[in-house]
């Protein structure tokens, strides 16, 4: 989400230090969370700033190279499998349990996808039948007319 801007700050802390207004209402004023102004209000009194925060440290990744690789085979010998299944396998393998979300979010950096065409694989699977019905159609036809001549 991105940060509010500057000038919002701004008017939220010139208007409570106007004086009269409490955070709440500060918060439904603005259209902004009580938390938001709170958190605002915090800063402003340790710091003295208002600038939004800046993010110091990414978050590390949940798995390591080792894990992210062993992640790799599972969908290689498991390409139909769900994002659960996939958890579920790799905390067999490996013994580290994470979220369904976080196995996405690996397979996005390893640049794999695990997502399903099911109305490919529909329209394949009717295409198939009706041709199938069509061939031994045919064949059956192709059989009583064979067994006329004979």
């Amino acid at each position: 989400m991105k940060a509010y801007s500057l000038d919002l700050r701004q008017k939220i802390i010139d208007t409570y230090f106007e004086g009269g207004i409490s955070q709440r209402q500060l918060a439904k004023r603005f259209r902004v969370a009580l938390s938001f102004v709170e958190k605002l209000l915090k800063q402003y009194r340790e710091t003295g700033s208002i600038a939004p925060l800046v993010r110091t440290q990414q978050t590390p990744t949940k798995l390591k190279e080792e894990q992210l690789s062993v992640l790799a085979a599972i969908v290689e010998a498991n390409n139909d499998a769900t994002l659960e299944e996939l958890r579920t396998l790799l905390h067999r393998q490996t013994g580290v349990l994470i979220g369904r979300s976080t196995v996405d979010r690996m397979l996005q950096k390893l640049n794999l996808t695990v997502k399903k065409n099911t109305t490919r694989h529909r329209k394949t699977e009717r295409t198939s039948a009706k041709t199938t019905g069509r061939v031994l159609a045919a064949g059956s036809r192709y059989l009583g007319k064979r067994s006329d001549l004979h």
